[in-house]
């Protein structure tokens, strides 16, 4: 899998989430939580009857339920809790586990060949059985059908096969460690054979059937019914059913969830709305449950756009971000300052940007400046662009342009510019944009899904960049053998500990090269009324319906 063919169809997918984004600020899927903490009072409450069934609200509408083709958040979220992959995650943790699989695979030592033994005693919602054919079926149908998430296997995987009844064998196209994890994603799961078909554009966006916990009873355009699955192979819900309420903005959902019309709020409320319903929360009204996320904010560079060329004056900018004052005055404490492009969430992040440049650091910015050659008589100027559709980057840019003219002495100046979503996506691989605010929605998780999309370059020089390569996608256009070198590493590398050290060398070498400036990582906010219990998101930010219990 190349960083440039993710990310040339990733922006198709960034521009479906903007309006949300507005609405959400940082409630985005995919991140993964290492805790989660709960304010609520030890007393249960009363809630809506109905016989144990949940209601969940939202404004995330779903385009499709078909697996083949589900991309966006809404859908993705539905498909997780209806559906089994061969592998999961345990909420808390971004380790997976196996679900469909009955092991981790067995991995050829020149690292091409996946071998999976597959669970016994399993039938889809239609009652036909589950075996290592029918995951093969729905393998080749998620690539083949070509749809909106299926280079996540197509550049990657080879040929699958059933080597057996319960054994699955997967070749890959070349070696790559975090392959399992792709095999997590919601839409990578079994599907059956008698209800679907393979084929180029055969989808069935208003069906699903599966092997997970729920099957679905009713599919409207505002509300959706999911029944518990008698014949469900793993633990059964702890609930009677889910009914999902549709709303039309954030407003209604906020309303709906003060006046006790849902059980649980989810997805996605305006940080003002946030904020109110923490301190419902603290006071007892309700419960507010927060987990870490996934997605990442960061500031790109240009270095194929003077100044930006210079490595001092990457570094100088560096210096100067502010990630406290950020959280502080932009996103209102509902994010964590990042000091590396891999979150927290992983193991391998390490803080180099703290270490190196800290935060607000204006003397050592001057002094980088003053060294380059710049002064109050002749400033630094740098562009920065957005996209217009982005509230949250609009205050992030404003504020950063209030800190520079305010603290930097006049030696820089920083010119804040905007443009129309689809625009700014479509021209930032073409290096219009010396600097440009963005954000990252992982589509796995591990380490290489922060690295290989904004580091690798299949075709560039030192001289002239990227000019082919996830670099040049991000508008970067970052180019090093060298890093080229350790992404190939760590993709082959099997054994945790000498992959970790890896991620240092690379991690290391952006803190000195500055393609790019880590800001913040999301935070992920769900609400529960009183007399809910176990509402837990899984790693990749998808509500976990079958934990929900009243």
């Amino acid at each position: 899998m190349t960083g440039f063919s993710i990310l040339r169809r990733r922006w198709g997918r960034v521009t479906k989430f903007l309006s949300l984004f507005c609405l959400c600020l940082l409630l985005a899927i995919a991140c993964t939580p290492r805790e989660q903490t709960t304010t609520t009072p030890s007393s249960s409450g009363t809630t809506r009857a109905g016989e144990g069934r949940i209601t969940v609200g939202t404004t995330a509408k779903p385009r499709t339920l078909d697996p083949a083709d589900a991309y966006e958040l809404a859908s993705l979220g539905l498909v997780f809790n209806m559906s089994d992959r061969l592998y999961t995650y345990e909420p808390g943790s971004t380790e997976i586990k196996p679900q469909l699989a009955t092991a981790l695979p067995k991995v050829s030592a020149d690292g091409l060949t996946y071998t999976i033994p597959i669970r016994q005693g399993v039938v889809f919602h239609d009652g036909t059985p589950f075996n290592a054919r029918a995951m093969e079926f729905s393998i080749k149908r998620f690539i083949e059908n070509k749809g909106k998430p299926s280079f996540l296997l197509a550049d990657t995987v080879s040929s699958i096969a059933a080597t057996g009844d319960y054994e699955l064998t997967i070749k890959l196209k070349k070696p790559f460690a975090a392959f399992p994890s792709l095999l997590a994603f919601s839409g990578v799961c079994a599907v059956s054979p008698s209800a679907y078909e393979i084929g180029a554009g055969k989808f069935k966006p208003d069906t699903f059937v599966g092997t997970g916990p729920y099957k679905l009873a009713q599919y409207g355009t505002d509300s959706l019914r999911l029944d518990i699955f008698d014949k469900y192979w793993g633990e059964k819900p702890a609930n009677q059913g889910v009914n999902v309420q549709i709303q039309t903005s954030p407003v209604n959902l906020f309303n709906a969830f003060r006046t006790g019309a849902v059980d649980v709020a989810y997805l996605s409320l305006q940080p003002d709305q946030i904020r109110s319903l923490e301190e419902g929360g603290k006071r007892g009204d309700w419960q507010a449950i927060t987990s870490q996320g996934s997605v990442v904010s960061y500031l790109v560079l240009n270095r194929n756009q003077k100044p930006l060329d210079k490595p001092e004056v990457r570094q100088a900018i560096a210096a100067i971000i502010d990630r406290p004052l950020l959280n502080e005055r932009v996103l209102y404490g509902q994010a964590d300052p990042l000091y590396s492009m891999i979150p927290t969430t992983f193991n391998v992040s390490q803080s180099l940007f703290k270490d190196k440049y800290g935060d607000g650091n204006f003397e050592k910015a001057k002094q980088l400046l003053t060294a380059a050659g710049y002064s109050s008589a002749n400033p630094l100027k740098i562009p920065v662009w957005y996209p217009s559709s982005s509230p949250t980057r609009s205050l992030a840019a404003q504020t950063l342009k209030s800190l520079v003219d305010t603290k930097m002495d006049n030696i820089v100046q920083l010119e804040v510019n905007t443009v129309e979503g689809p625009t700014f996506f479509k021209d930032i691989s073409k290096g219009l944009y010396p600097g440009a605010l963005l954000d990252w929605y992982p589509d796995f998780l591990d380490p290489d899904n922060y690295v290989q999309p904004f580091l690798a370059c299949q075709k560039g020089s030192e001289s002239k960049g990227c000019e082919d390569g996830g670099s040049q996608t991000q508008g970067s256009f970052y180019y090093s053998e060298t890093m080229n070198k350790l992404i190939d590493q760590q993709r082959k590398e099997q054994n945790p500990e000498a992959r970790r050290k890896i991620f240092e060398q690379i991690q290391t070498q952006v803190a000195n090269d500055v393609p790019y400036v880590p800001l913040w990582q999301s935070k992920d906010y769900v609400f529960a009324q009183k007399g809910i219990s176990n509402v837990q998101l899984d790693p990749t930010q998808n509500l976990i319906y079958k934990t929900i219990k009243k």
